[in-house]
């Protein structure tokens, strides 16, 4: 969590005196009077894809369990694509089944800094990234806390399975996707706060 804060650590609004660094958003203008409208604006992008996220995937969830659940497997592309509902203790993808509480803080710990973190986010592209990893997050979390065999060890819902790949869910697809997206605007030199820098 310190790390993170580290990283989205920029000042609530600019120095009223003029003298603080002005930091530039992600279309690379410095934040002026408009600064808090925009840092709303970069706010309702990340809830609402973050809603999205989480909408898509509890009602796949709900119509997996009442249409696919104990019956054989959907084919959609032949044998390389197939729709096979799966309860998973583990993690994404199926990993650490020995772990599910400890998975469940670690969703719950990510949902919390992600929270706190966005009142502080000017750049649009982490405010999607952030978001995708919220909705999955919340996704999954929600199979923990609701799902049997009890609260905080639920198995999470999959059906999404490749072949010769593990069985995941489109909560596991939002989160690995914003991973992805923060890699890159790392790469990029795009910070959470709108500052691009070079190293």
């Amino acid at each position: 969590m310190a790390e993170a804060e580290r990283i989205i650590g920029t000042p609530d609004t600019p120095d009223a005196a003029g003298g603080g660094n002005e930091r530039p958003d992600s279309e690379g203008t410095p934040p002026d009077e408009s600064g808090a409208g925009r840092g709303r604006r970069r706010i309702a992008v990340l809830f609402v894809v973050a809603s999205l996220a989480y909408a898509l995937d509890l009602i796949s969830k709900l119509i997996v369990v009442a249409k696919l659940e104990h019956h054989p497997p959907i084919e959609i592309i032949g044998d390389w694509l197939k729709f096979e509902a799966i309860r998973n203790a583990g993690a994404a993808f199926g990993f650490g089944e020995a772990f599910t509480v400890i998975f469940t803080m670690i969703a719950a710990a990510v949902i919390v800094v992600i929270a706190r973190l966005a009142r502080k986010l000017y750049s649009l592209p982490w405010a999607i990234a952030l978001g995708l990893l919220l909705g999955g997050a919340l996704g999954n979390l929600t199979d923990r806390i609701f799902r049997a065999p009890g609260v905080f060890e639920g198995a999470v819902v999959d059906f999404i399975a490749p072949k010769h790949f593990a069985v995941f869910n489109l909560a596991d697809s939002a989160i690995v996707c914003g991973g992805i997206l923060i890699v890159l605007l790392s790469f990029k030199g795009l910070d959470p706060d709108g500052t691009v820098h070079k190293d």
